[in-house]
């Protein structure tokens, strides 16, 4: 899927604002700054490796009049939108319409008007109205991003904008740079706006009295810039990086206490992750540089320890570290892990030199994260890749991208959709003599069984299972096919037939685990205007800016009949991962969406296929360890392993939804306070009165 953590990747703010920028003529202040009517101005999309994704262009009648055509295409997917836009004497919206399509071919029709101070907007998924609009600037639900331009301007000198329907921004300009020669030279400038998301957003823009939208970069990923400057790309994420960099390098400290000397968490009720089940009685659990140094009987006393610091846990349950097993990592989303107790997570593609430069700045403290297991990104050329890792044509560039993941410390690889089948096989046997585990999606034309006996270690997705039934030699899953077959016929598989059977027996006698992300898939049966069941127990916690994403669906569902059909279709898909549970099937659990509250939700839909919760719990404990291949080193809570520890409210063997309730996490020689973490990121914290650390008499 890879939908990063509200993050990071183009189509998941297709969904909720749209990540791509685009640029608007809003009633320049200097004509020499105005786009003269009737040119047009274009944006090339640039994803990984160079490969152009699509486009953005803009033509305007007169001075407040223009259009936008906005086009993406990646990894098979991607919205075409056309905006039409009128701005406002003071720079705002007075009218602005788009329609197409999103990301998963889900209509767009989103329309906004404002009048003598009252603004109407309608789309899809919400509707609404506001008799104080003047001086308000409407922020499209779907589209290109125009509205960053008009942002830009209406925000100079660190001016807090007010936006529709709710909430407000802030800019901060964090570096400028020139580029260009000539006549094509520019002076611009990074700005970030926050107060939109859980992350800031950044965009580059020109300098001067009526700034200009330049660039959008995703460090890692795309690059948007203007057609004749892609050359300056690199230059660009450089840059980004940098002010980023120096944004986040102050997380660590203000958000995590250093557990320097002997630390002691008191009065705790342990989780053994290996058995499934709580250890009787209270402990003491001492930890000292990052290792758990002794576990005792609380009130056994061990006087001589004289620890520095101690914490009484009140008899709260004391979990391992929590794995996100399937994730795309960048540098914000770190905070959302650690502060929902993920301590670890496995990176499953990116862009490799990327990955790596993270990987490096979590070790530091430069950026505030959980600790990452990258996995190895292998993917075919066609006009459908994914452009993460290493893009190959040959068995001899298979061979090589392996030899580098080797080298890298790369545990594992995940060969993907457009993967050549005449070289799968032969790159399965090489990753195994180079001593790595592969996973992955099934290539187009094949079936699960058919990669399962390629000997894939490991299953990504529940809709690549299900399409095991699904499919015939012709179908193209590549396409939206992956998604939309899934949803319409799942509902009419007979989970307990002996196709299903046969399939997971040969699963087992493989031991191949699997990895279902069952809550991201539920965009497949979510319509537009209707809460995501995914978020709907953590929604009223987020910002308000951001909760307008949670109506939205990506699907195209015309009718109530189909929606029922999808509904049945994702419940059969949660039935279908118990069913191979009780086969005795590892699962690991992965999200593949937002941060932390995504693994929560995959947690309580396992419990929901009938996995008691405190299995759910070892899933998501000792088994990311394990095909992690960690298990020496995390995973459970022993004597010398890492102090990977979360304290959770409540009990969550029992009642699977406590796992929301972290009240302390415990990660890389760090203490954390979740709710300090979520105050810095505008969410409403989940635990009243969090536990305090105290200074101990010597």
């Amino acid at each position: 899927m890879n939908i990063p953590s509200m993050k990071r990747r183009l189509m998941a703010l297709s969904v909720i604002f749209s990540l791509v920028m685009a640029s608007a003529s809003a009633l320049a202040q200097s004509q020499s700054q105005t786009q003269a009517v009737g040119a047009e101005r274009r944006w090339v999309i640039i994803v990984d490796s160079g490969h152009k994704a699509g486009e953005i262009a803009e033509s305007c009648r007169n001075a407040r009049e223009c259009t936008v055509r906005f086009i993406f295409k990646d990894n098979g997917r991607g919205p075409e939108i056309l905006e039409r836009i009128r701005y406002a004497a003071d720079g705002t919206l007075e009218r602005y319409v788009a329609t197409g399509e999103s990301t998963f071919g889900s209509p767009v029709d989103e329309r906004f008007e404002s009048r003598n101070g009252r603004a109407k907007w309608q789309s899809t998924a919400e509707r609404g109205s506001n008799d104080a609009a003047l001086g308000k600037l409407y922020l499209p639900l779907q589209g290109s991003g125009i509205v960053y331009e008009s942002m830009t301007r209406l925000t100079a000198d660190g001016k807090t904008l007010a936006m529709l329907p709710n909430g407000e921004v802030t800019r901060r300009t964090l570096t400028t740079l020139a580029v260009g020669e000539g006549e094509q030279r520019r002076e611009i400038e990074l700005v970030a706006f926050s107060g939109l998301g859980l992350t800031p957003d950044f965009v580059w823009v020109t300098r001067g009295e009526a700034p200009q939208l330049f660039a959008y970069v995703i460090p890692g990923y795309s690059v948007t810039v203007p057609a004749g400057f892609e050359g300056m790309s690199a230059r660009l994420i450089e840059a980004q990086k940098t002010a980023e960099n120096q944004l986040l390098a102050g997380f660590a400290p203000r958000l995590s206490m250093p557990l320097d000397g002997l630390s002691v968490i008191r009065n705790a009720r342990l989780f053994d992750s290996e058995q499934a089940r709580l250890r009787e009685g209270l402990h003491d659990v001492y930890i000292l540089r990052g290792r758990i140094a002794f576990i005792q009987p609380s009130g056994a006393g061990v006087e001589a320890a004289q620890p520095a610091r101690e914490l009484d846990a009140g008899g709260r349950v004391m979990l391992p570290g929590l794995f996100d097993m399937h994730a795309h990592v960048g540098r914000w989303e770190g905070g959302l892990n650690l502060a929902t107790g993920v301590t670890t997570v496995r990176d499953l593609g990116n862009d490799n030199p990327t990955l790596q430069q993270i990987i490096d700045e979590t070790a530091t403290g430069t950026v505030f994260g959980p600790q990452i297991v990258p996995t190895g990104f292998l993917e075919g050329e066609s006009p459908y890749s994914a452009r993460n890792g290493f893009v190959i044509s040959t068995l001899d560039q298979a061979k090589r991208a392996v030899d580098w993941y080797a080298a890298h410390g790369y545990p594992q690889i995940k060969i993907y959709n457009s993967f050549p089948r005449e070289h799968l096989r032969a790159t399965v046997a090489y990753a195994y003599e180079r001593g790595l585990r592969v996973s992955g999606h099934v290539p187009a034309f094949l079936r699960a069984r058919d990669v399962v006996e390629a000997g894939f270690n490991e299953l990504n997705h529940i809709n690549q299972i299900v399409l095991n039934f699904l499919v015939d030699e012709r179908t193209d899953t590549r396409t939206l096919q992956r998604f939309y077959l899934p949803a319409e016929k799942t509902a009419g598989l007979d989970i307990e037939g002996p196709a299903v059977r046969e399939f997971i027996d040969l699963l087992k006698a493989r031991g191949t685990n699997i990895d279902p992300t069952l809550t991201t898939f539920d965009f497949l049966r979510q319509r537009d205007g209707e809460m995501s069941a995914a978020y709907a127990a953590i929604a009223d916690h987020l910002p308000v800016t951001l909760q307008r994403g949670l109506v939205s669906g990506g699907m195209r569902i015309p009718n109530e009949r189909v929606h029922e059909l999808y509904n049945r279709s994702y419940a059969r898909m949660i039935d279908f991962v118990g069913r191979m549970h009780r086969a005795g099937i590892p699962l690991v659990a992965g999200t593949d969406a937002i941060a932390g509250f995504t693994l929560q939700r995959e947690l309580e839909l396992y419990v929901q296929a009938g996995i008691p919760a405190s299995e759910v719990l070892r899933i998501a404990t000792w088994n990311g360890a394990k095909y992690s291949r960690l298990l020496a080193d995390r995973g459970s809570l022993e004597v010398g392993k890492l102090a990977d520890l979360v304290l959770v409210e409540g009990d969550p063997t029992q009642d699977i939804t406590a796992i929301r309730n972290v009240a302390l996490v415990v990660t890389q020689g760090r203490s954390i306070d979740p709710s300090v973490v979520f105050r810095e990121l505008g969410i409403k914290p989940f635990v009243a009165t969090p536990p305090r650390w105290e200074k101990t008499a010597r």
